[in-house]
Formats: C-alpha cells, structure tokens, sequence
C-alpha cells in the first residue's frame, strides 16, 4: 500500500527537476532588445467603408526578450493588428501602441513606429459595366475580326465611390483569334484594370469571337444616272462608275443592281451642278462615286 503523499513521487521529482533546468537554461539566456520590421494588419473596417490609397502594411517595433526565444521568433509570429471600427469618410489618424502587437509568450514589445497611422476612407459604391472582350492576334491571312460578344455581358463592381464612377467597363483575358479562319469561343477569367475596385462575384465569360472573310473592293462601270423624282432633265454624263467594298460572294454584282441618282425636285429650269446618290445592293458599301457630281439641265 503506497504512503499518502509519496504516491507519484517519482513523477513530482521529474518535473521539479526539469524545470529547474529550464530555468538554468533561461537564466543563462542574456536578456536583449532587437528591431523588427512586421506586418500591419486591419481590422473590423465597417463594411459601408473603403480603404483608399495605399496604406502602410509594414511598421516597425522595438522587443525585448531573451535571445533565444528572439531566435525562435518566425515570421508572421509578430504581427500589428489596427482595429478600424470607429472609421468614417475622410482622413483618419490611428494610435499605434504595444497593445495592438501581437507577440509570442516571453517577448515584449517596448516601441512601435510609426505611433501614428493615417489612413483614408471612402464610401463603398457598386456599378454595372459592360464586359470588354480583350482579342490577342490576327486572323489568317484574308479574313479580319467580326463581331465579339461576351456572356454574360455586364458585372457588377464594388469600390471607393469615386473610382467606381470612373470606371467604364470590365475586361477580361486575351482571347487568341492568331491564324484563325473561323469563329473562336473562350471561357475566360474577367477582372477590371483599376486594382481599387473590384468585381461583385469574381468570376468569367465566355467571349465569341467572329472571323469572317475580309470585305474586297471593286468598280462597278456604267451605272445610268436618273432624275429621283421623275422630272425631264438632260443629265452628263449619263453614267458613272462606282467603287464599293463587299464579301467576296458580292462580286457578282452588276450595274443594273445599283441605283444612281440626283435629286431635282423644286428646281426651275436652268443648269445645275449636283451630287450623285447611289443606293447599293444588300452587304454592299460605297467607297466613292466617278463623278461624285453631273452636270444636270433641268427643263
């Protein structure tokens, strides 16, 4: 039957035995001061709020403690920790002090510097802007880039009031169209260039991209020239040629497809210099008229 108060005896001694060769070892420690550079983090910011600028994220603080738990010390074990909760709008000035340091059992903080912090705030705004495909290359040789549409097609941002209004838009990765001879489809990531704001729901679009035939251009000859509202009138040179850009499959359009005029109406009879109008053919375009103008003798 073991003695009262002998029962773990062996246990008692241990410890009493390794701690006083901790404390020999600790003893035995000089006891010194060093300067670190730490990370300030913020806190509790209120979320009508918005940080504006570029507020310090590094402060530097004097400590104390014995030289080998200094050693010990890693990085981010020491950290500032700014609580924002009575932030409003405007220029702020935070107190620093010890308290607000975060440190490992048996290290003191003895200064911090900056003791003060200023920081601006802004109030948060949020905007819908449209999704701005951003296209990387050319197409193959012979065709050009068409219509780009996006899905979705608009985000939502959220940020400091005043850099969302002047945002204008959202884009979004490169999408690669090099050497392409028909539409492109992506998935791709969207962001904003303004590292102030941000997207509501980070997320991506799928961008569509079309690569059609490059338009060609070419004359067409001998195209008569009439007077648009029906009246008698002598018209030089009766005829003009006029250049359009089109698809290639156009090109087989001939003068009678096009339509030349010039307009007379509300002219006494007399001698007259006027433009000539030219309505093409459906996906055709009008470069020029030769002559722009004829000479036109009313009756």
């Amino acid at each position: 039957m073991a003695i009262p108060g002998f029962r773990h005896l062996g246990l008692k001694l241990l410890s009493i035995a390794l701690a006083a060769l901790i404390w020999l070892l600790v003893s035995g420690e000089q006891i010194v001061e060093r300067t670190m550079r730490i990370p300030l983090e913020f806190t509790n910011l209120p979320a009508e709020l918005e940080l504006v600028g570029a507020p310090p994220d590094l402060v530097d603080v004097r400590v104390r403690g014995s030289s080998g738990a200094l050693s010990r010390v890693a990085a981010g074990e020491v950290v500032a920790v700014l609580d924002l909760r009575t932030a409003r709008p405007g220029q702020r000035l935070f107190h620093l002090t010890a308290d607000d340091v975060r440190a490992p059992f048996g290290i003191q903080v003895v200064q911090i510097s900056p003791s003060n912090v200023s920081v601006m705030f802004e109030r948060s705004a949020t905007k819908v802007v449209p999704v701005v495909p951003e296209i990387d290359g050319a197409p193959g040789d012979g065709y050009i880039v068409g219509t780009v549409t996006a899905s979705p097609p608009t985000v939502t941002v959220v940020g400091p009031a005043s850099a969302v209004a002047r945002l204008t838009q959202a884009i979004t990765e490169p999408v690669p169209v090099a050497g392409a001879t028909d539409t492109v489809v992506e998935t791709v990531n969207v962001g904003v260039a303004d590292p102030s704001v941000r997207l509501l729901s980070p997320g991506s679009a799928q961008v569509s991209v079309a690569v059609v035939p490059q338009p060609i251009e070419w004359a067409v000859a001998a195209i008569p020239v009439r007077a648009a509202t029906g009246g008698s009138a002598q018209i030089t040179p009766p005829e003009v040629t006029v250049y359009v850009r089109g698809p290639r499959e156009a090109r087989g359009f001939g003068a009678a497809d096009f339509e030349a005029s010039v307009d007379i109406e509300g002219l006494r009879p007399g001698l007259f210099q006027l433009p000539v109008r030219v309505t093409p053919p459906s996906r055709v375009g009008v470069v020029r008229v030769d002559p722009s103008t004829v000479q036109v003798r009313v009756r």
